[in-house]
């Protein structure tokens, strides 16, 4: 009989200490004051993967730091894909891009042309929306379902409008162009989609002629390698479009590089990107990126497994200090959407507010993800259990101090 094995308590979460994470000058770090613990934006409280640090070191000490060149990324990626997830594609349908959103900027730009539409999942990243239409482009909403999945009738509509066939019939010809931008796996949800879903999606798609992006950066972070499906591996994703990174997975944001990966019918679209789109690209970020694909995995491991162990520790803190909080545990990534409109007062209207003010605990309001956010927010477990301890306690705290300030508890400095 095997023994069971023995739970989690250090991963590269618990190495560093909260002292040392606030000699950090990343955002995350230095924009609240430092009696505040943040946790909010897609960085990391870990030490930097040894293979990574080896290779930059390297780069920095050979004066390896001109332009990037070739395609070792890219093949860096499709090696890891065809290991974790048993995807295989061809490097050379793929570009090399300054990073994720980035990326989707310049897909987006080969695909549709000003006043065209855009449909995304909301409560969603807020960049989907702040980019899309930064680039004239019309966001079109189709929320997800009160079970936080994908909602193909919700979709369907979405598309139609889209496309204006909502206005003008199927077969109207109106020339409209559009694009589905899916987060895959869904931030903030962390809600993993099933091959059925996307096969269905994809359908739902061809059928009214809506071309798919699909923004894939945080499927390494997925609890298993099968609970992530990559768009490009479902029937229907020919003409899809992925892009990837290593820099939520392995804390690289501050080292930009991504890859957007093309189907067979999309490799035309990529080509059709400027190269000049690629020279925002850091060289130093893709031997990074390359070297975490490459020699990171066992690393990767280990983080994913205590953020597994946060998001079960969340799970008990919440029903020990804050029960009346809704939350439903992620398939992916390192965030939690937790609902707190039950707790009622300024916690059901403003909670980042009051946790911010009362309890000196900086997470990411629900509203700024669009609709269906308010009464949200989201919540970052890549950091020690110590802190997230720490966090929730303040947040009770603040929830019985701060819940029955009608319309909020007051700005902060």
């Amino acid at each position: 009989m095997s023994t069971p094995a023995e739970p989690v308590t250090t991963t590269p979460l618990d190495v560093l200490s909260l002292a040392e994470l606030r000699r950090r000058t990343s955002v995350k770090w230095r924009a609240y004051p430092p009696d505040v613990l943040p946790l909010w934006v897609a960085e990391m409280d870990v030490p930097q993967c040894p293979a990574v640090l080896d290779a930059v070191t390297h780069a920095l000490q050979t004066g390896d730091t001109g332009y990037d060149h070739g395609d070792a990324y890219a093949r860096a990626l499709a090696g890891f894909a065809q290991q974790r997830w048993d995807w295989t594609f061809d490097p050379a349908v793929t570009r090399t891009l300054p990073d994720v959103m980035l990326g989707i900027v310049e897909v987006l730009r080969v695909l549709t042309a000003p006043g065209d539409a855009v449909v995304v999942n909301p409560p969603v990243y807020p960049p989907f929306f702040a980019f899309t239409r930064h680039e004239g482009r019309q966001v079109v909403h189709a929320p997800l379902g009160g079970d936080l999945r994908l909602d193909l009738d919700a979709l369907d509509a979405a598309f139609a409008e889209a496309t204006g066939r909502a206005r003008f019939g199927d077969g109207a010809g109106t020339g409209r162009r559009a694009v589905y931008l899916l987060c895959n796996p869904h931030n903030p949800t962390g809600t993993a989609h099933t091959p059925a879903e996307l096969e269905a999606v994809l359908a739902l798609a061809a059928r009214h002629g809506v071309r798919v992006v699909a923004d894939e950066i945080h499927a390494s972070l997925a609890g298993t390698p099968s609970t992530y499906t990559p768009i490009l591996t479902v029937p229907g994703s020919d003409d899809a479009i992925a892009l990837h990174s290593a820099s939520k997975a392995w804390n690289l944001a501050g080292l930009k590089a991504a890859v957007a990966v093309g189907g067979p019918d999309a490799a035309a679209d990529l080509r059709r990107i400027p190269e000049e789109a690629g020279h925002g690209v850091s060289h130093v970020g893709a031997i990074a990126h390359t070297a975490a694909f490459t020699a990171g995995g066992a690393w990767l491991d280990d983080v994913v497994a205590g953020i597994e162990r946060n998001r079960t520790l969340l799970t008990d803190l919440l029903a020990e200090h804050l029960p009346g909080v809704v939350h439903r545990p992620a398939d992916a990534t390192y965030f939690a959407w937790l609902d707190c409109r039950p707790l009622g007062g300024a916690l059901a209207t403003d909670p980042h507010r009051v946790f911010l003010d009362r309890g000196r605990v900086a997470l990411n309001a629900g509203e700024t993800f669009g609709p269906g956010g308010a009464g949200h927010v989201r919540l970052n477990l890549a950091t020690s259990a110590e802190i997230l301890t720490d966090a929730v306690r303040r947040m009770a705290t603040a929830a019985r101090t701060g819940a029955g300030t009608p319309g909020g508890v007051g700005a902060v400095g």
